[in-house]
């Protein structure tokens, strides 16, 4: 997998692309977060660093990429106060560090985020078998009975994870953001919304009359067992 570095300026792109490369890791250097957002199925990544030229542009682009991956994420800024570090790990940043940085702290921190991703979800993540249905971490899986399995991206195996592993019970609609996305913020429901459309269309035999993913109006969603 890759890691890709976000800036405008060519010159903190190499110098970032340099340090990181000392991690074995490599780099694809991007001036705009949206041509990594545009193409994240087709080319995703195990890391993302972004040069910040504007925190609350910044915090836009966090909260874009959280639409479409849990990837690890280190935003680097030229000056960062407490309250704008907080709302850039709100946001979604994983790390949220001031320049200038040392190349081994930058390098450590690499380290350490890309060795969480890698093992978390393996360890963290028991199989999860309902006899109708089965959820594999272990290929990222989700097998109903009588249908063959069927491939899930990172966002859509934790709604998913989340909703069967409080089968029976409604989450609110922020909550589920909170648990998938990783930050708290009000007024993502179209977000939530299009992830549960893209979960029912791989699980239930008419999404349009869903049999394991319940909408819960003006609350949430419900997950409980079909009868396939």
């Amino acid at each position: 997998m890759e890691t890709i570095v976000i800036s405008q300026d060519a010159q903190e792109r190499d110098m970032i692309a340099f340090i990181l490369r000392q991690v074995g890791t490599k780099i694809v250097q991007k001036t705009e977060a949206k041509e990594v957002i545009g193409n994240w199925m087709e080319a995703p990544a195990a890391l993302l660093v972004i040069v910040s030229t504007g925190i609350e542009r910044t915090i836009r682009d966090l909260k874009s990429i959280r639409g479409v991956s849990e990837v690890p994420i280190i935003v680097i800024a030229e000056t960062l106060s407490n309250t704008q570090t907080v709302d850039l790990l709100t946001a979604g940043a994983d790390l949220a560090l001031p320049m200038p940085i040392h190349p081994r702290l930058l390098t450590a921190y690499t380290h350490a985020l890309l060795r969480r991703a890698r093992v978390a979800p393996l360890l963290a993540t028991p199989m999860l078998d309902l006899e109708t249905i089965a959820l594999n971490p272990s290929t990222r899986s989700v097998r109903v009975h009588g249908k063959e399995a069927q491939r899930l991206t990172q966002l859509e195996f934790q709604l998913l994870y989340v909703l069967m592993t409080n089968r029976g019970l409604a989450i609110p609609t922020d909550v589920l953001v909170e648990r998938v996305w990783g930050y708290s913020e009000k007024g993502n429901r179209e977000l939530v919304r299009g992830l549960v459309s893209r979960v029912r269309a791989k699980i239930e035999r008419d999404p349009s009359s869903p049999e394991f993913i319940h909408t819960i109006p003006g609350m949430g969603y419900l997950f409980d067992i079909g009868t396939h």
